[in-house]
């Protein structure tokens, strides 16, 4: 485990790999952490790769360097530690792979920053960048109901709830999300200390509430939430892995994210997959990051 400060962040992260190994930065989601990576690291590793692997903000050993910061969970802040942390470790160009959260710091960091991208991965959600704006309009109600968590946590009681019982509200997800993963008691309690943080449950909430223009964003991001309004395309040549088990983010049979990229661009439909594909198909998310190097 290695520390950097990275902007308004102490990142703790995992590098695995050469150090003079062509860099990749490889992002969690929720509710995980860094040992969704383990498996996908040893391959990288073992080919050369320089692999990068924080722990996003409110999870792990990552702490906010002062205690006056709001612990936002938006879409902005999660791109603006990616592009802090490259910084803090001098890397100007990575692949940059994640999902869920994870994914969605990478596809921001990509579309604003493109610079910074040698190439992108993203699972689960294609083009994973908000479009808060329209965040009110409803849904199909199948998707409605597979969105309960966010709406629980919307009120207090949601909050109480996931602050009380986070490991049983997480471990739910898990099952719910990856119905044909069978993980065990241990690899769920490797990843729970992650989420035993005195702001895990602060930037969850908040994450979940500023998607649907509830609660207002931390001011430093103003800017970055007004570009990523605009829906930016990513032109980073982009690889994009979903789960046909995922119980969150099915995947449609129509390709509706195709036209926010406008670089090289793949899509691949891996079944027998769920939601936390690293960790399930780490074969498959390598072999992702190795075509783009």
């Amino acid at each position: 485990m290695q520390r950097v400060n990275a902007g308004v962040l102490d990142v703790a992260y995992r590098e695995v790999g050469p150090p003079d190994g062509p860099p990749a930065v490889l992002l969690h989601g929720f509710p995980y952490d860094v040992h969704a990576f383990d498996a996908v690291a040893e391959r990288l590793a073992a080919a050369g790769v320089r692999c990068l692997i924080p722990y996003l903000r409110g999870y792990g050993p990552t702490r906010f360097r002062d205690p006056a910061t709001p612990r936002s969970g938006e879409q902005a802040a999660l791109g603006a530690d990616l592009l802090a942390f490259l910084d803090a470790l001098g890397v100007e160009r990575a692949v940059l792979a994640g999902y869920d959260w994870g994914g969605r710091a990478a596809c921001v960091a990509a579309a604003l920053w493109p610079e910074r991208a040698r190439g992108l991965v993203s699972c689960g959600v294609g083009y994973n960048i908000q479009n808060i704006p329209a965040s009110g309009l409803p849904a199909a109600p199948e998707a409605e109901h597979r969105l309960w968590y966010q709406y629980y946590l919307h009120g207090e009681r949601g909050r109480a709830g996931l602050a009380a019982n986070r490991d049983a509200f997480c471990r739910l997800l898990w099952r719910l999300w990856s119905p044909s993963w069978d993980f065990d008691a241990a690899t769920f309690e490797r990843t729970a200390k992650s989420f035993d943080t005195p702001d895990f449950v602060d930037v969850v909430v908040h994450s979940y509430r500023h998607r649907f223009g509830l609660v207002a964003g931390d001011p430093t991001f103003e800017d970055i939430e007004a570009r990523l309004a605009d829906q930016p395309t990513i032109a980073a040549p982009s690889v994009v892995l979903l789960g046909a088990d995922d119980g969150v983010s099915p995947p449609p049979a129509i390709d509706v994210d195709a036209r926010h990229f406008t670089g090289p661009y793949r899509r691949e439909i891996v079944a027998g997959v769920g939601h936390n594909f690293p960790q399930e198909a780490p074969d498959a998310f390598a072999q992702a990051v190795l075509a783009l190097l």
